[in-house]
C-alpha cells in the first residue's frame, strides 16, 4: 500500500537568540501556511524569547 503525505506535520521551534530548539508540536499545513512564531520561555537565556518554526531532522 502506498502510505499518503500526512496533513499534519511535526514542526520544532527554535530560539532566535540561543539558536536552540526548546520546543516541538504539530502544525496543520491546510490551515496555516506561514511559519509559526511564539514567544515562549527559553531555559537557557532564562527568559522568554521569540521562537521561530524550524523542520525537525
Amino acid at each position: 500500500m502506498a502510505s499518503k503525505k500526512t496533513v499534519v506535520e511535526l514542526i520544532a521551534l527554535q530560539c532566535t537568540e540561543c539558536k536552540r530548539r526548546n520546543y516541538t508540536t504539530s502544525k496543520n499545513r491546510r490551515n496555516i501556511q506561514e511559519k509559526l512564531e511564539f514567544n515562549k520561555y527559553c531555559p537557557h537565556e532564562r527568559k522568554h524569547t521569540l521562537h521561530k518554526e524550524t523542520k525537525i531532522k
